[in-house]
């Protein structure tokens, strides 16, 4: 089990880039997160919904995302409630100390799902939540130790010294745990390094020392490194532009989902992407997309308060293009109504009213992935829905996505607003290419994403064969070593 002294150490990175090792090694390895919290999610195979982190690595062992590998996820609707899927369905929506009582009955869920992955896989990677630190969450613990303790699991520490005071976290958080969790504890990894090894290896002796505990490696800054981000907006990566890129922009909802249905965007050399925060200036662009949001009524009231329904209306007004993703495209109807509180207190929302259709919100969500043809050219498109959503109206007579299963989405008269309830949209090339021609990028250029997240991977993989000791993970993995070199 890797766990990290802190959120967005690089836990993540790390399972999914000792997933591809074993993969490549020719073990039949599996990822497994025992709780997350997050609003970047991916549609299993089995049909259930796991956060989008979990499905990467997967990915990194050459399998099918399945809804064992991620048993409870929370996707936070406040800020302090959460809706919970448990094993890929969702379950209900509690406040956040209602799920701390709640904890003992997700371990049995946590504990099911371990027990099928333990006997189905000979190696199993375990992703931690957080910091095992955190004193005020310790009791009914099921996303760190507590799992860690009640699996009898080995755990390495990983720590980010990108961001300073990188010894205080390892042996703070140490100190911070019972001895038998200290026990469990078989050595440490250090994340983000950049300079001159000769300068940090007495710390590296110092730790060793002082807490019999070995540092099993020191993983460098991997610049340009793209893994698809598990919640957190990434800080940035992108590719160098080319002159006469295409202006595209995104507002941060407040409760944003699934922006990673952005990032080849973001890596594509001939489009210049960016999110714009709250309070911040909307610049002037070829194409405004709305991404998914996990509270439809409260960011399109958001949405509002930040004056971005004027400027897409001058946006439009000057020719430039809209589409809407999932949340997005429900809030380009005339209107959104929840009349069960499934996002917060029941209610209707009136939309921006660019497309002739209306959304109900309703309890079952749904949940599939999707392979099919975009009316714009025909050009084939893959990827899943997730939303709780069923939009009504004429606008839905003019899809924008033909499926064997039926139509999606939706073209306005003029072409120039379009909306779809599917993620990933812009993955594959095909798609891709031709969205952006409808943006205003005649000539644009054919990048596979899908091929680039796994030379990522790759690149990734190789950094922990160079710079982490091996033989000595691999043998934690199996069980035969102790906290001594």
């Amino acid at each position: 089990m890797v766990q990290g002294t802190t959120s967005d150490a690089g836990k993540s990175t790390l399972v999914a880039g000792l997933c591809r090792v074993l993969y490549r090694r020719g073990l039949r390895v599996a990822p497994f997160k025992p709780q997350n919290m997050a609003l970047n999610s991916a549609v299993t195979a089995d049909g259930g919904e796991i956060g989008r982190a979990q499905a990467v690595q997967a990915m990194a062992c050459g399998l099918e995302p399945h809804s064992d590998m991620n048993p409870v996820l929370l996707k936070p609707n406040s800020d302090t409630g959460a809706q919970v899927i448990l094993q890929g369905k969702v379950a209900f929506n509690l406040e956040a100390g209602a799920y701390h009582g709640y904890k003992p009955h997700a371990m049995r869920a946590v504990m099911d799902s371990w027990q099928r992955m333990a006997a189905q896989y000979e190696c199993v990677l375990v992703e931690g939540a957080g910091s095992p630190a955190e004193i005020n969450l310790r009791e009914n613990d099921i996303a760190n130790m507590g799992f860690a303790e009640a699996a009898d699991c080995p755990v390495v520490l990983i720590a980010d010294i990108d961001r300073g005071g990188v010894f205080a976290h390892l042996v703070g958080t140490l100190a911070l745990l019972s001895a038998s969790e200290q026990a469990r504890i078989k050595g440490f990894v250090i994340n983000r390094f950049r300079g001159d090894m000769g300068l940090l290896q007495p710390g590296l002796d110092w730790l060793m020392q002082h807490t019999g505990k070995p540092v099993l490696g020191v993983l460098p800054y991997l610049h340009g490194l793209h893994i698809e981000a598990e919640d957190a907006l990434p800080h940035s990566f992108a590719a160098p532009k080319a002159s006469g890129a295409l202006r595209v922009i995104a507002p941060v909802f407040p409760r944003i989902s699934n922006h990673t249905d952005f990032d080849a965007l973001r890596l594509h050399p001939q489009v210049d992407f960016s999110f714009i925060g709250p309070d911040s200036p909307i610049p002037a662009c070829d194409l405004i997309i709305l991404p998914g949001s996990k509270s439809v009524r409260d960011d399109l009231a958001w949405l509002r308060k930040q004056k971005w329904d004027a400027a897409i209306a001058r946006h439009l007004r000057y020719g430039g293009k809209v589409l809407g993703i999932c949340g997005g495209f429900q809030m380009l109807g005339k209107a959104v109504h929840d009349p069960d509180g499934l996002e917060g207190v029941g209610g209707s929302a009136v939309g921006l009213g660019l497309l002739d259709m209306e959304t109900t919100l309703m309890p079952e969500k749904q949940l599939r992935r999707v392979h099919g043809e975009l009316m714009l050219e025909r050009a084939i498109i893959e990827g899943y829905e997730i939303h709780q959503g069923i939009s009504r109206g004429a606008s839905l007579a003019h899809p924008l996505v033909q499926m064997e299963s039926g139509s999606d989405g939706a073209i306005s008269e003029d072409g120039h607003v379009i909306g779809t309830y599917l993620h990933g949209l812009f993955d594959h090339p095909d798609a891709c290419g031709t969205l952006l021609r409808w943006g205003g990028l005649a000539d644009a250029e054919v990048v596979d994403y899908r091929r680039h997240r796994e030379d990522q991977l790759d690149r990734l993989a190789q950094a922990i064969e160079t710079h982490l000791d091996m033989p000595r993970m691999l043998q934690i993995l199996d069980g035969s070593t102790g906290t001594t070199p």
